[in-house]
């Protein structure tokens, strides 16, 4: 029997209200190429390395409270049965009040938009260290390569060129040369196998707090290199917090700022603007992202494009 004749696990989840697969997962891909997200004939295609084993997984969109994922490989029974939290079925949006015109619009257009958990943190951790303080065309290259080199084929029927992320120990073992290929910096490959060296500790916390992010920003924190932006895009991500702010990110209080305000601020006016929606201040950036409403002017000083390969 081949492959991509194996059958699937199946499981079906039912939701108490809508949830919208493509935009609550769309945060977790990692630009265009990546190799471990794909949307292809209506399906979200994604890989994972699961505590059991590498899985790849389709979710189909039945109705808009019916969701169907199917996985292959010997992660497939763990994944399945952390779906629902994994597509924000703890995600409880009922105290949000979207008291401004650009939040009502969103809250309108993108209903079932909910914050995802998956609980794996290093999934979610690697690729925001590799996307610090560079530009996304050039983070999301290096994500690709180095999954592409280092990752491993995905399990059962997945589209052509998916790739299952390498684990905590291949990821701390690669060389430096080949991070420096991919374009990555010596500093954020360190805090990368930092991070790499201490993924089991990571997980567990995860796993021993899963509603109570806060002992997993304790350790993510306590590595050198991972700051307040790249412990909020792991908990935007991999813990379900609704509340991670992405401090610190080149264009999110600008873009905040202009939806808002009617104007640019800064990080410590961001914080003072968020403040009324504490508790869901990610999805009120994650609405502003995602208006047609809101178009920021970017003509002003841009990031420096820098090809460390050549340094």
């Amino acid at each position: 029997m081949t492959v991509a004749t194996l059958e699937p696990s199946v499981r079906d989840v039912h939701f108490d209200s809508p949830v919208n697969v493509r935009l609550t997962l769309g945060p977790m891909r990692r630009g265009p190429g990546d190799p471990t997200h794909r949307h292809q004939g209506g399906r979200t295609w994604r890989t994972s390395r699961m505590p059991t084993g590498p899985v790849t997984y389709a979710i189909d969109q039945l109705t808009s409270v019916h969701v169907r994922g199917s996985a292959w490989g010997p992660g497939s029974a763990e994944l399945l049965e952390r779906l629902p939290r994994l597509l924000g079925a703890d995600d409880d949006p009922s105290s949000f009040v979207p008291d401004h015109p650009v939040l009502v619009d969103g809250a309108r257009r993108f209903v079932g938009l909910r914050v995802p958990a998956s609980g794996r943190v290093l999934e979610a951790l690697i690729p925001a260290v590799i996307e610090q303080k560079v530009l996304g065309i050039d983070a999301f290259a290096a994500w690709r390569r180095l999954n592409v080199r280092f990752g491993e084929a995905a399990p059962g029927p997945a589209p052509e060129g998916m790739r299952v992320l390498p684990d905590a120990e291949q990821w701390a073992a690669i060389p430096s040369w080949e991070w420096h290929l991919a374009g990555v910096d010596p500093a954020r490959s360190r805090a990368a196998q930092a991070c790499a060296r201490v993924a089991t500790q990571l997980e567990r916390l995860a796993a021993d707090h899963p509603d109570d992010p806060t002992p997993v920003y304790r350790g993510l924190r306590s590595i050198p290199g991972v700051g307040v932006w790249t412990a909020a895009e792991v908990g935007s991500r991999a813990l379900g917090d609704a509340d991670a702010v992405p401090f610190g990110d080149y264009h999110v209080a600008k873009d905040v700022g202009v939806a808002l305000l009617g104007r640019r601020i800064d990080d410590a006016e961001l914080a003072e603007v968020l403040e009324p929606w504490r508790g869901h201040r990610f999805r009120v950036v994650q609405l502003v992202r995602l208006s047609p409403l809101v178009r920021t002017e970017r003509r002003g000083p841009r990031m420096s494009r820098v090809d460390h390969r050549h340094l």
